[in-house]
């Protein structure tokens, strides 16, 4: 199935998804990495405001190329997920409602995800320019210092994604593998 949503989300936005289906995102989109997850947990620690609301929130794992002139963003392929599970069940529990990246997950984000009607997305590794294509504004909205892995609130417009984590428990890395070697 293909479907098309727009952020902020809840859980009942969500909840139709099913790992392998399609969806074309639209709306908000904060980006955030390794290190600016890292520098959110120590926010939250000292009982700081982040600084975006997560409540129905989508975080993207990317660290976009600088963008050429007349371009909005540069290439914006998505990073490998595993490097924020371990911050990720926190973000989840406190609002965030879409994560997308690449790459498996672990068992407490899996859980997490359930627990929350939440759902991880896949974009396409290796298809930046493709991803690119989808954003119409960025605008650095926190840790500039950290260059490609500053906080960007995106503005996307039907970005092409994969769910691969649906809030039913549904893991495409499971079920994708399974349902091949059945058919064969």
């Amino acid at each position: 199935m293909e479907y098309k949503i727009t952020t902020p989300c809840t859980a009942q936005d969500l909840a139709p998804l099913k790992a392998g289906d399609t969806v074309l995102l639209s709306g908000v989109v904060y980006t955030a990495r390794d290190q600016a997850h890292k520098r959110m947990m120590e926010a939250l620690d000292k009982g700081e405001t982040l600084p975006f609301a997560l409540e129905g929130s989508a975080i993207y794992y990317v660290g976009p190329t600088p963008e050429r002139p007349g371009e909005v963003i540069g290439s914006a392929g998505p990073t490998t997920s595993g490097r924020m599970d371990a911050m990720s069940p926190r973000l989840l529990d406190l609002g965030n409602k879409i994560m997308i990246g690449k790459g498996k997950r672990d068992a407490a984000v899996k859980d997490a995800v359930v627990r929350n009607g939440a759902v991880y997305l896949a974009a396409l590794g290796g298809a930046g320019a493709l991803m690119a294509k989808s954003v119409q504004t960025l605008e650095v909205i926190a840790w500039p210092d950290l260059g490609c892995e500053a906080v960007r609130r995106l503005t996307v417009q039907d970005m092409p994604l994969t769910v691969v984590l649906d809030a039913h428990g549904g893991d495409l890395y499971e079920e994708g593998p399974a349902a091949y070697l059945a058919a064969r």
